[in-house]
């Protein structure tokens, strides 16, 4: 039986990481800390880390200050990333700065406005959210004098770029970073990049339905449609009858996470059986952390319904159109006048088309909502209509 101190040989090894992009010194100058402990705490103090706060879950610039934003979903991500990586005897600090670091590459807007850089940057390469985190970590965050980028571990690198699996194409963004240090695309990522990517789907699917409902955009009614809902209901109810539809709804909630994550921990140790390295999980050929295939179909089904019901309801498309203009113009915009953006942005633009392109999407995708919003007013004169429906 393992002591309380060892890990699994499955588990990431902080001792043993592969090392950051650019040698550091006086690795222990502040404070007693692995590498991968490190690794969260320059996530957590970095600015792109904060401006999560002001960038969008599933709705824009909502009036009531209950809904869920990147920042709030990216803490819960990393709440529930690491219950499952200690129940797994896996290394929490490395699941929790994979959760709390993989929404960073978000734009403003969520996917209306990655669509809308995606469109612009289609002669120059297109534009990815998931690979502009890794420019954001690796390039674009400037904390300090000798470096670009946080200089994070290989570790935290290699799971973000692959929490979803193997990359077999890989955009201009990755392709250029992994060049530079590779990050090894053709093979799955850890345990513990796998963790946070099922932690996201765990979070986000039943936050949703909190938020939806909350916003009238969803009922009770609609949710019940859904038979395993249904029955996780009837067992709420009985267990609190005559509570509030509100606070039953909130017990749900709590109930489908945790049935999800008890089913999740159970399947992915019947799949460690025979896992006897970190090198066994990258070549294993498939995703070992898994919902069974009951659950896999549920959690299947739940973002099928949450997608025609919540992210594709009218209003919320109507919204995407507003938000997707919006960026679309203020690129538009700079692209033609680059004066329009802030000092140090436009005076740093390159000549050559590509790169002027990239560099313009680079200053859209840092902005927050609020901050894009009130560009757009200050470029166009006027407020953009229609970009809050709660």
């Amino acid at each position: 039986m393992l002591s309380p101190l060892a890990k699994p040989p499955y588990a990431a090894d902080p001792a043993a990481s592969r090392g950051r992009e650019f040698a550091q010194g006086a690795e222990g100058a502040r404070g007693p800390r692995s590498a991968f402990q490190r690794d969260r705490d320059r996530i957590i103090h970095s600015i792109a880390f904060r401006r999560l706060a002001g960038k969008a879950q599933v709705f824009v610039a909502p009036d009531g200050d209950h809904y869920r934003v990147r920042l709030t979903h990216s803490l819960e991500v990393a709440q529930i990333g690491r219950v499952i990586a200690r129940s797994l005897g896996l290394d929490e600090d490395l699941a929790e700065a994979l959760c709390l670091a993989h929404d960073i590459g978000h734009p403003p807007f969520g996917h209306s406005g990655e669509d809308a850089l995606a469109a612009a940057l289609a002669p120059h390469g297109g534009w990815d959210h998931n690979e502009h985190c890794l420019r954001v970590l690796m390039r674009l965050e400037r904390p300090y004098c000798d470096m670009a980028g946080l200089n994070l571990s290989w570790e935290v690198l290699e799971g973000l770029a692959k929490h979803n699996g193997p990359v077999a194409a890989p955009g201009w963004a990755l392709a250029e970073l992994d060049a530079a240090f590779p990050l090894g695309l053709a093979s799955h990522a850890s345990l513990e990049a796998q963790v946070a990517a099922l932690a996201d789907d765990i979070a986000y699917d039943n936050h949703d339905i909190d938020d939806g409902v909350r916003a009238g955009f969803l009922t009770i009614d609609d949710l019940l449609e859904l038979d395993f809902l249904r029955n996780q209901w009837e067992a709420v109810c009985a267990r609190h009858p005559g509570a509030p539809e509100s606070l039953l709804l909130r017990e749900l909630v709590r109930d489908q996470i945790g049935a999800m994550v008890n089913d999740l921990i159970a399947t992915t140790q019947a799949n460690l059986e025979g896992i006897a390295s970190v090198e066994d999980v990258r070549q294993a050929g498939r995703a070992l952390v898994a919902f069974s295939p009951e659950w896999a179909q549920r959690e299947r089904r739940l973002k099928a319904f949450l997608y025609e019901r919540l992210y594709y309801h009218p209003e919320q498309l109507r919204t995407a159109r507003v938000a997707n203009q919006v960026i679309a113009r203020l690129y538009a915009a700079f692209d033609e006048n680059p004066a329009l953006m802030n000092p140090g942005w436009h005076e740093s633009l390159p000549e050559d088309p590509t790169g002027r392109a990239r560099h313009i999407a680079d200053f859209l995708a840092g902005m927050t909502d609020r901050y894009a919003m009130d560009c757009y007013a200050r470029v166009f004169g006027e407020v953009p209509e229609g970009l809050s429906n709660v």
